[in-house]
């Protein structure tokens, strides 16, 4: 799920020193947004981001997507990523010196054994939240209170994931291990909350009908598990609801892969011509083979908290876009096209094949999942379409050409 509209107020929001971009209050119903500080050509990056905190998806870490526990850095190798996705153990794939992956680096926690790409993702993890999150020698026990949390949360959450009851709690594991906690409360409250009926609409949206009856049960099992005086606030109905939103509006979606990553490799090699189209042929194939398997859960996925680009608005017609080029929580923002100083960057909370549906179509999802109405460029061009949805764009709901699913497959 991306950001919402402008839901990052306060002084770490603003340029870094050189920063090509910098977050300003443009209006009370719209929030900040984010603006370039100077010209930025087309495909240059804008900025490269850390989130305050991250979380990969609990579905999909049950379902073996291995990812690092703190930078989400898939730790599979391409081979073996591909042979899962297939289900075909003996497939076999060229140049696997493109493979990225170390696993000579990979480390452990040595009391719960979940594991980390390397000794500084480690050591990263057990100085902000994982000495309050370790479950030691209960990891494997249902009845211990973070495993009974995640449990519930994984019976009320169904794939596909749009966020993390743990990213919640790597917050509040944060403030508790942190020696200045009001430092890392007055981080966390630069995440604009919502007002109590669009906090609402959010936690209906995320857990369904009986949403109610069902966040007072996370509630109550977050508290078991975590409760601080310190937060006391964050465990009350209100302010539950309120935290369950920030996550739920804020959070930004973040996807891995080291089969992508050696896609990205084998394009860039200089072949001979034959060699090229063998080569091209083999991975098209693969991704046919993959979808047809696993269908659009190709990625190790989690999301995480940024400051810089959850100011980022809205646009059906976009002039920037995130991804993951590193394989793991770094977020790139780069420019879709020449971008002048004083413009405002929006990215689009929409996929490619949602932006091309109709403005009714569009903004129907927008204010279900975002809460807004969109005023881009393009939907006021299209303001006096009639608000309807076509039988084409229903029909079309779900189909993905192969051109489309290379780059979801590859565009991490």
């Amino acid at each position: 799920m991306a950001a919402a509209a402008g839901d990052v107020c306060g002084s770490a929001a603003g340029a870094q020193p050189g920063a090509a971009a910098e977050a300003r209050f443009i209006s009370s119903a719209k929030g900040k947004g984010l603006f370039a500080t100077r010209s930025i050509r087309k495909g240059e990056t804008v900025f490269v981001e850390r989130p305050v905190v991250a979380s990969q998806f609990l579905w999909n870490a049950l379902y073996n997507y291995r990812a690092c526990d703190h930078c989400l850095r898939a730790l599979e190798t391409a081979e073996e990523n591909a042979q899962r996705l297939l289900g075909k153990s003996s497939l076999v794939l060229p140049h696997p010196e493109q493979c990225s992956i170390r696993k000579d680096l990979h480390q452990q926690c040595p009391r719960c054994q979940v594991t980390y790409c390397s000794a500084e993702c480690r050591q990263a993890a057990l100085e902000q939240y994982h000495q309050v999150l370790c479950l030691g020698p209960s990891r494997d026990d249902p009845a211990h209170p973070l495993n009974k949390l995640q449990e519930a949360w994984r019976n009320m959450h169904y794939p596909p994931e749009t966020s993390s009851i743990m990213l919640m709690a790597r917050m509040v594991a944060t403030v508790k291990q942190a020696k200045d906690k009001d430092w890392w409360i007055k981080a966390f409250s630069q995440f604009c909350s919502k007002t109590a009926n669009e906090e609402e609409e959010i936690a209906h949206k995320l857990l369904g009908d009986k949403f109610k009856g069902q966040l007072e049960l996370l509630r109550l099992l977050f508290t078991e598990a975590l409760y601080d005086e310190h937060l006391s606030r964050w465990f009350t109905p209100e302010g539950f609801r309120s935290l369950f939103a920030l996550v739920g509006t804020n959070g930004q979606g973040i996807g891995t892969s080291s089969l992508s990553q050696w896609v990205h490799a084998c394009d860039a090699l200089d072949l001979p011509v034959l060699q090229r189209e063998e080569l091209d042929a083999f991975i098209d194939q693969l991704y046919k083979d993959i979808e047809k398997e696993s269908g659009e859960f190709l990625n190790c996925e989690g999301s995480g908290l940024y400051v810089l680009q959850s100011c980022c608005n809205h646009s059906c017609i976009p002039n920037a876009e995130t991804s993951f080029p590193d394989n793991n929580f770094l977020l790139h923002l780069t420019a879709l096209e020449d971008i002048e100083a004083g413009e405002e960057i929006c990215i689009s909370y929409l996929d490619c094949c949602q932006r091309e549906r109709s403005r009714h179509s569009r903004n129907k999802i927008l204010r279900e999942n975002y809460l807004f109405a969109c005023s881009c460029p393009k939907c006021l061009a299209q303001a006096d379409d009639p608000d309807a949805t076509s039988d084409e764009e229903e029909e079309g709901e779900g189909e993905t050409d192969d051109a489309e699913l290379e780059d979801e497959m590859t565009d991490v």
